[in-house]
Formats: structure tokens, C-alpha cells, sequence
């Protein structure tokens, strides 16, 4: 399983506390050193069955600064993955990509139903 991260996020840091507790194996991958690419997000995305907004990191600095709020439902979805995969700022975390399974943010009863 991967896990995308940003190191100094709360949520990443409970999220990997979280998996450690479980004893549930993963990857992890510095989410701005290695952002994830469009042939990746468009693969997760397409696995799961999450409308795409769900991907963004709505309450980041660069999402309100962009004021894609406003912008994104004017984009069609080739446009959304190319600027979701031009910066790791914008992608939601964690992200957790395993066999069948794509979770955006960390909700620890969807965790737990998916993962454990």
C-alpha cells in the first residue's frame, strides 16, 4: 500500500500513527518531492469512484489562492488532473493507494472499514 504524505501535516502524522497501530504495511512517499503524476492520479481517480474535487486540498493556501473554487467547475477533467499533477500542494492528504482501494484525507471509520 501507498501512502502519500506531507511530513509536517497533523492529519499525515495521525494517519501514519494510525496505520502503525493497525500494523498495516505501507509505502511512504513525500508528497511534494514526488508529486503524483497525471497517469497516476488519473488511474486513482478512475478507481475510485470519488468525484474528482475529492482530490483537492480544498483548505489549502494554494487552492484558495489559485480561487479554484470558483475555476474548477469550469475545467473539464484532462485540465483537473494536469493541475492537480503540477503541484503537491494542491492534492489532498494523505492519500492512500492500495489493491482496490484509493482514500483521500484521513476519516478513521474509513479507515478502519476499508483497511483493517
Amino acid at each position: 500500500m501507498l501512502l502519500i504524505e506531507y511530513p509536517k501535516c497533523s492529519t499525515c502524522r495521525k494517519a501514519k500513527k494510525w496505520l502503525d497501530e493497525h500494523q498495516i504495511a505501507y509505502t511512504s512517499r513525500h508528497i511534494v518531492e514526488e508529486n503524483p503524476s497525471y497517469e497516476e492520479l488519473k488511474e486513482w481517480y478512475g478507481k475510485s469512484g470519488m468525484p474528482l474535487k475529492k482530490f483537492f486540498n480544498t483548505s489549502g493556501q494554494l487552492y484558495r489562492e489559485m480561487q479554484l473554487k470558483e475555476k474548477l467547475p469550469g475545467m473539464d477533467e484532462d485540465e483537473t488532473l494536469r493541475l492537480l499533477a503540477s503541484n503537491g500542494m494542491l492534492v489532498k492528504r494523505p492519500l492512500v493507494v492500495g489493491e482496490g482501494i484509493v482514500l483521500t484525507g484521513f476519516k478513521e471509520g474509513e479507515w478502519a472499514e476499508k483497511l483493517t
